[in-house]
């Protein structure tokens, strides 16, 4: 694991997650939490609209009997699908508490601004989630600039962090929402990282990974793999990374990244060029406009 990032609401944010999302959405993520937690892992991430936080919650709790992992040594995050007619926020997260079986999660998020007409009224609902103790902190995902001024007026919590779609292939358009983040301590966190890698593979920055890789893994001595070369890219632009598979190997591989040396300004520079060339964005297609 890398070293945890402070939050503005004196918080700390370990990192990488592994997300119970993409492949495990509305499968039996048991299994893999557990086997993620054993292989390290300390932040899981799920959401309400996978569809499998009780599995999620099975194997947080086979981790904590087999590993001998305290729950006080996990960071659990959700996230808020939508809010029925006559509920609240901390109605549905009581609920995934119950599915999870825990008492609390370490970071409830607004999943996704759309699909709430009240965007002021949701997050002050989310504000109760942590005054009751159901989460310690608070965050939103997928907000683009007017969503965060709109839920910052009068006085609002701000959130600890916009968990966003982030790879290469939407670094140029993302900087106007990443600026405003870093300004009033917003923590930038991505999702889709090795998009280039897994979406599109043919893509322009395919062979500019693959010759970065096999350069750093000549001068390293070790196998460096186009994916980790992604996950030091993020790591060098300050954005923490959820990450998911279900090959115990590559759990290994991508932990391993916080113990291989820094990317270069040339390899980042080069990275962010090429990537510029092509946008791709795969997961909120409003986020731009």
């Amino acid at each position: 694991m890398e070293p945890p990032v402070p939050l503005n609401d004196g918080t700390l944010f370990p990192w990488p997650a592994y997300g119970s999302g993409t492949a495990l959405r509305g499968t039996d993520a048991s299994a893999p939490v557990s086997t993620a937690i054993h292989a390290g892992f300390r932040h899981i991430d799920c959401a309400q609209m996978y569809m499998n936080e009780a599995s999620v919650g099975r194997g947080v709790a086979s981790a904590v009997a087999e590993d001998g992992v305290p729950r006080a040594a996990l960071y659990i995050t959700t996230k808020l699908l939508a809010v029925p007619p006559g509920a609240t926020a901390a109605d549905t997260l009581r609920a995934s508490l119950r599915e999870m079986h825990l008492e609390y999660v370490d970071l409830f998020l607004v999943h996704e601004p759309a699909r709430h007409a009240d965007l002021r009224g949701v997050w002050r609902e989310m504000e109760e989630c942590r005054a009751l103790g159901l989460a310690r902190s608070i965050g939103v995902s997928n907000f683009r600039v007017k969503d965060l001024e709109e839920i910052l007026e009068e006085g609002a919590s701000v959130p600890v962090i916009n968990q966003i779609e982030f790879h290469p292939y939407v670094y140029k358009a993302s900087q106007p929402v990443i600026a405003y983040m870093r300004e009033r301590g917003i923590l930038p966190t991505s999702y889709g990282g090795l998009t280039p890698l897994i979406r599109v593979k043919e893509g322009p920055l395919a062979p500019v990974l693959d010759e970065i890789a096999e350069r750093l893994s000549r001068g390293a001595g070790q196998p460096i793999t186009p994916a980790q070369v992604l996950q030091l890219w993020m790591k060098k632009k300050g954005v923490p990374y959820t990450t998911t598979t279900s090959q115990p190997e590559r759990l290994k591989e991508y932990l391993a990244v916080a113990s291989l040396p820094a990317l270069s300004d040339v390899d980042e520079e080069r990275i962010d060029s090429v990537g510029a060339t092509a946008h791709h964005r795969f997961f909120v297609s409003t986020f731009s406009t």
